[in-house]
């Protein structure tokens, strides 16, 4: 097929597979986030379609690239007339500058570092919590990053342990969505300089924020402020680097949603530096070096739909893990573990690079295994099964390998530290 003749199976399955309502800005051009709202498992599910309908090949290093903006790169790389990315990032430059990337994996803990990072404290060290952050496997069996059970309590002691500010829930859960959103205009009206507020708001409904997800629901944390008009918000989004003003009536509507219900607030005149015995023993509580947690969640959905629990076809698999890629993101938190043991050492760049190199391909991993996983669900082929288990496995062993050197870089800040002896093993 031409290049043409791809753009045209891509509109095709847009239409007629995925129903996208966004087709009035198709073309060459079209940018596929942000004008046709593709998020990444619809673009798995695209890559899917235009291999199973047109018998185009998907091959792992075009699921892995990073190299798609356009309905265009998708079908030159379709078409084999430009090379895929693969899976390298951008250099993040040395983790000693001041122009080291700054990674932001998980909306709550974003939201609170912020105010860390604002204040020069270091905030790194709490992005331990991060890696294998509590998410829900329900008993429907589907992988849910964002459910009533997951709570971010831990997250909130370690924090006042750590910086000294207690991060307050003021959502009453006892109240309705108009009596909690009252709170919130009046606690934004009232905010003294000091005070942070957060909200929880479906950010599907803000369509004019670009996300790299564009799931729905996507529940998410913002902070509030006033603006200079009356009518918006001045509106701070740390996870996804975007701060500038939304009207109110919209941040209202998205707080409204049933899908979504919390918010805390906290002060910042509390915050100050963490001390190495409290980093320690926060290091401790976070990790587990016997244990991945996502890829056991994966592993089990897997063999329960396989197995038919509760009467579950393979083909709900899409649903059932249609979160995978929201929560194998956070596994580039690993990276803010190295880069705080890296910076404290003064140990040399190439070591930080490899071990950025060997996180970039888990998460590339996930997303791989994250195809695989929809094309079972499609096509129902039990021969693909072994390879899923392998690459289960596969990804176990990278992060297992991970955690024994982060481990040991731990010991050794430990040690230099002058802290007392561990209790983290390598694994």
């Amino acid at each position: 097929m031409t290049e043409n003749d791809i753009v045209e199976a891509i509109h095709t399955v847009l239409r007629d597979h995925l129903q996208n309502r966004h087709l009035a800005a198709f073309g060459p051009q079209a940018r596929l986030n942000e004008d046709l709202y593709l998020d990444s498992v619809l673009m798995m599910e695209l890559f899917l379609q235009l291999e199973l309908s047109f018998g185009l090949d998907a091959p792992d290093d075009l699921i892995t690239s990073r190299d798609l903006s356009t309905v265009a790169d998708v079908a030159s790389l379709f078409a084999g007339t430009k090379p895929a990315a693969g899976a390298e990032a951008p250099p993040p430059g040395s983790v000693h500058g001041e122009e080291y990337q700054d990674i932001k994996v998980h909306c709550f803990v974003s939201c609170v570092c912020d105010a860390l990072k604002r204040a020069g404290i270091d905030h790194r060290p709490f992005y331990f919590g991060v890696w294998d952050a509590e998410f829900e496997v329900g008993a429907d069996w589907v992988l849910r990053y964002h459910a009533p059970t997951v709570s971010h309590d831990f997250f909130r002691d370690w924090y006042r342990r750590l910086y000294g500010a207690e991060v307050r829930q003021w959502y009453d859960h006892a109240r309705g969505k108009e009596e909690n959103l009252a709170l919130l205009l009046d606690l934004v009206e009232r905010r003294p300089d000091t005070l942070s507020v957060m909200a929880m708001v479906d950010l599907f409904h803000l369509p004019e924020r670009e996300n790299k997800f564009n799931q729905n629901p996507f529940p998410h944390y913002l902070m509030l402020e006033k603006s200079g008009d009356p009518a918006t918000f001045f509106v701070s989004d740390p996870d996804f680097r975007w701060e500038g003003e939304i009207e109110r009536e919209r941040i209202a509507n998205a707080f409204r949603q049933p899908s979504v219900a919390g918010g805390y607030l906290f002060d910042r005149r509390e915050l100050h530096p963490a001390r190495p015995a409290d980093i320690a023993a926060y290091f401790e509580a976070c990790f587990r070096a016997d244990a991945n947690p996502l890829t056991a969640a994966v592993r089990a959905i897997l063999s329960a739909h396989l197995a038919g629990a509760d009467g579950l076809p393979v083909a709900n698999l899409s649903i059932a893990l249609r979160e995978v890629p929201v929560i194998a993101i956070r596994k580039y938190a690993y990276e803010h573990g190295f880069a705080f043991f890296w910076r404290a050492l003064r140990l040399p760049d190439d070591g930080f690079l490899a071990h950025c190199d060997a996180i970039e391909e888990l998460f590339q991993g996930f997303k791989a295994l994250h195809y695989a996983m929809l094309r079972l669900a499609q096509t129902g082929d039990a021969g693909l099964v072994p390879d899923l288990f392998e690459r289960l496995d596969r990804l176990d062993r990278q992060e297992t390998a991970l955690k024994g050197d982060l481990a040991a870089v731990f010991r050794q800040w430990r040690a230099a530290a002058g802290l007392t002896a561990i209790s983290v093993e390598a694994a």
